[in-house]
């Protein structure tokens, strides 16, 4: 089976999985998997940054991966608050303890509170828009937005690509493949503000599918400068054809805080 065969028989079974679970499950099954997203995230995040073997560091963040969406599912966000205090507190007092350091380099601290607040924090507002009026549907506009982008940029990228990107961040990256992103979300948040969220307006979808496409080609290319550092060409094997997990939750790890806030503030 070649892998692009690979890519888009994962998609035929993890989308509709995912689906099902939003639209059929309770909030507190949407949760649970939220939270598994973000633990098997975040143990790529751990190898990319701080190797194989054992750290503290990596306990640290993977504490922070099951306590912050957990503190989120709560629906109270003073306890998620509470929860990225005591962790961003806590990494300090291990790092002072740590006997094996000769000298004081904030480094491994900085690397935990990035891996806590990239991708616990950003990805538990999956738990919080799930419980706003609409949330299934608001859930369902943030996928579709976010992978049809992601699908058009592949595509547009690979028949039309020339210009490089940022090719010190990621070479396969292309001006075509981002426009082609742009045109991606902006579709499908269109098409499917038409066909299942009417009352959504059509001027917020639109605001929405441009802002999310800037956002999750931001996100796709901050994940690519962490593997970038750590020298690998994808996050893990989880995803046949895929790559990793974080792979395919880059282009999200920025839109859903956004687009959550856009609906508070804006929508309402």
């Amino acid at each position: 089976m070649t892998p692009h065969s690979k890519r888009w028989l994962t998609g035929v079974v993890g989308v509709p999985l995912i689906f099902s679970i939003l639209f059929y499950g309770a909030e507190e099954l949407f949760s649970l998997l939220i939270v598994v997203l973000i633990l098997a995230a975040v143990v790529e995040y751990n190898r990319l940054i701080f190797g194989e073997g054992f750290a503290w560091e990596k306990v640290a963040v993977l504490a922070a991966a099951f306590l912050v969406p957990a503190a989120f599912a709560t629906g109270d966000p003073q306890y998620a608050l509470l929860v990225i205090s005591l962790s961003i507190m806590s990494a300090f007092f291990f790092f002072l303890l740590d006997g094996r350091r000769k000298s004081c380099d904030l480094a491994p601290v900085s690397k935990v509170i990035l891996g806590i607040v990239y991708i616990p924090l950003m990805l538990s507002y999956f738990i919080l828009i799930r419980r706003t009026t609409n949330g299934i549907l608001w859930v369902s506009f943030v996928l579709v937005l976010a992978f049809s982008g992601d699908i058009a940029a592949y595509y547009v990228g690979k028949m039309l690509g020339r210009r490089k990107l940022l090719p010190f961040v990621s070479p396969g990256k292309t001006v075509e493949g981002a426009i082609g992103a742009y045109l991606g979300s902006v579709a499908g948040s269109m098409v499917f503000q038409q066909l299942f969220f009417p009352t959504l307006s059509v001027i917020h979808a639109l605001a929405l599918g441009i802002a999310g496409s800037t956002l999750g080609q931001l996100g796709d290319l901050c994940e690519s400068a962490v593997k970038r550092t750590a020298g690998v060409k994808d996050s893990g094997t989880l995803l046949p054809g895929h790559g990793g997990l974080l792979d395919r939750l880059d282009c999200l790890i920025f839109i859903i805080p956004f687009v959550y806030y856009y609906q508070l503030f804006l929508i309402g």
